[in-house]
């Protein structure tokens, strides 16, 4: 009898392999591509189009339409067309009400979580609507190659946070399409590039996208891809760059307002006017078509540089910051992606800055697929392992509250990923049979500055003193960048966790402050936790003396003693609540030396209690055992 041996997850036969796809679910336009005999391609529809709008339409009673046929649906049915539908992934009703009054949305009411649309065939969800698109893709998958999919990875923008991570996820659910990884869109492009020109050294991730940008700065090394620090900005992309075209057209010929259909058409004319002068001198407008008796405008490219120069610049801006993040002065390659880095003045921009011409090998609409497919083809064992070593990285730090509204880091921003850390807490007060674990994240020291992910309570902890309990925090990162985390009170072994279920509320631009303001802030918050901390010993110096007056006070201290105390405690008390650190640390110390005197009588009275009525022999027998 023969055996058929194979490696571990991999197909017996030997021509067999596993089919998976790599999926840009973009803003504008989403792509599904595959690896097939070694290499990657990017799958085509019916009409040879590899690129898939990213719009959805739920005008008709048969069911949602997808891609091109929603678009031209958008000007007739603005309200139920769904157009770049992921910059509302994640958001709550509050922060996402000015993009969906801007697009002409009409939004559910009583809505507890992420935001709903109404349309015709009733309540539709950001992950309903990117969960259409998928779907148009696997479907595009399978009648391409003929069979199920096993598996897909799916780019997310690297400043996505866990809640627009987990709506991707559920999205992907709901279409039927098992994820192997989310990954970052930069660093998709990255593995494109790595293994097609097996480069070494830094490397530079411009990504401009339709809603997004993200630039990351990667280290390569013999097949390793180290992710050396992501930044960016979320509120960033080329559909900017054709608001200022479409702005810049509303200041010319009508100072009124347009109608929802008037306005998804004269962005689409933005859109199409932004790719023409990627090639020409200029571009005639037929606003005509859009706005009756407005006639035409012609915007050349020197216009239309002027117009998107501010977000230009932007996207240099977020690109410093990563370099300083990263630790380098200079990178060896610039990689560009998203179809808006086409515009020339992007190009020029980019390149000044490096100081060195960016890689265009691959198609910038189509590298961040092709390096999901790679990735993809990998995580399905169709390959051995080993062939890549993809190292990513969080974009914003994860951390506890602790006493005194501070933030303790336990994963710093940047770091790798998939990560597991643990650090240790303790009791704040005797007695504590409880403690409240809130789970923060950002960059500022304090926790009114920072975003709230979750609270859970570890219950069950032994009564002990303030400070001996030995309670173990350990945060755990997955692959995908989604978040869980447990304590644990090593003394009992009583354990509590939580998956976090991310809040809504929060809005791009807030998520994107929250790194910047972390540099703007250093200084202030450098104070501020010096005062928080300051204000914490203080109260922990009080508690304590007035629980020992309270206890031995009388017996151990005369009038004049117990007074002078009291009154350097009330004295510390006004004080604290004050902003001068350095005389809260003055009149700490001097209460601290003031009580020196109490508490080596409290010890001497514990010592005498401990030995009342044992003999010096015994002492004699105990010490020589």
């Amino acid at each position: 009898m023969l055996l058929q041996i194979a490696e571990p997850g991999q197909s017996p036969l030997p021509h067999q392999s596993k089919l998976a796809v790599g999926i840009d679910l973009g803003t504008t336009n989403s792509l599904v591509a595959t690896v097939r005999g070694g290499r990657a391609e990017v799958l085509v529809d019916e009409a040879a189009q590899f690129m898939l709008p990213s719009v959805v339409n739920y005008s008709g009673a048969e069911g949602p339409v997808v891609g091109a046929a929603a678009l031209e649906l958008a000007s007739q049915h603005p309200a139920d067309t769904l157009v770049s539908v992921k910059r509302f992934m994640g958001r709550g009703r509050v922060d996402a009400g000015k993009d969906a009054e801007r697009a002409h949305y009409r939004l559910a009411d009583g809505d507890e979580g992420m935001v709903s649309f109404v349309t015709s065939q009733g309540n539709v969800s950001p992950v309903q609507a990117s969960a259409e698109i998928l779907g148009a893709l696997a479907g595009r998958a399978r009648q391409t190659l003929g069979a199920d999919v096993e598996g897909a990875v799916i780019t997310v923008p690297a400043y996505f946070d866990d809640a627009q991570r987990q709506a991707t996820k559920d999205a992907a659910t709901l279409a039927g399409l098992p994820v192997l990884r989310l990954l970052n869109e930069p660093t998709a492009a990255a593995v494109a590039y790595g293994l097609d020109s097996q480069e070494e050294g830094v490397i530079a991730v411009y990504d401009l996208g339709g809603g997004t940008f993200d630039i990351s700065i990667l280290r390569l090394h013999r097949g390793v891809f180290e992710v050396l620090a992501t930044g960016g900005d979320t509120a960033l992309g080329g559909d900017d760059l054709d608001a200022a075209i479409v702005s810049w057209v509303l200041e010319q010929v009508t100072g009124s307002g347009l109608h929802g259909g008037q306005y998804r058409a004269l962005h689409r004319m933005a859109r199409e006017a932004k790719e023409t002068l990627s090639g020409a001198a200029s571009v005639e407008l037929p606003l005509v078509e859009v706005i009756p008796g407005a006639g035409s405008l012609t915007l050349d490219r020197e216009q239309f540089e002027a117009l998107v120069q501010p977000q230009v610049k932007r996207t240099l801006r977020a690109c410093r910051r990563c370099l300083r993040d990263a630790g380098v002065d200079a990178v060896d390659e610039v990689v560009l992606v998203g179809g808006s880095t086409r515009v020339p003045l992007v190009r020029e921009a980019v390149e000044g800055f490096f100081q060195r011409p960016p890689l265009v090998d691959i198609d910038p609409d189509r590298v961040v697929a092709i390096g999901a497919a790679i990735q993809a083809d990998i995580l399905v064992g169709n390959r051995p392992e080993g062939d890549l070593l993809l190292l990513d990285v969080i974009p914003l730090s994860l951390g506890l509250e602790t006493m005194g509204g501070l933030v303790e880091k336990i994963v710093p921003r940047n770091t790798t990923i998939p990560v597991t850390r643990a650090q240790e807490f303790t009791t704040f007060k005797d007695g504590q049979t409880a403690l409240a674990v809130h789970i923060v994240q950002g960059e500022r020291e304090l926790v009114a500055d920072s975003r709230s992910l979750a609270r859970f309570e570890l219950r069950g902890i032994p009564p002990m003193v303030a400070g001996a309990a030995r309670i173990r925090v350990t945060f755990q990162v997955d692959a995908d960048g989604l978040l869980n985390v447990t304590a644990r009170e090593e003394t009992t072994g009583v354990e509590s966790a939580v998956t976090v279920k991310p809040s809504f509320g929060l809005s791009d631009e807030q998520i994107t402050d929250m790194l910047q303001s972390s540099f703007s802030h250093a200084e202030e918050d450098k104070s501020a936790r010096q005062l928080a901390e300051q204000r914490l010993d203080a109260e922990q110096l009080l508690q304590g003396l007035e629980a020992a007056l309270a206890a031995d006070g009388g017996e151990l201290l005369s009038e004049a003693e117990c007074q002078a105390l009291h009154q350097k405690m009330q004295a510390l008390r006004e004080l604290a609540s004050g902003e001068d650190v350095a005389a809260i640390r003055t009149l700490t110390e001097e209460l601290g030396r003031a009580s020196e005197a109490f508490a080596a009588r409290r010890m001497d009275k514990s010592i005498r209690q401990a030995l009342a009525g044992v003999s010096l022999e015994e002492l004699d027998q105990e010490a020589s055992e």
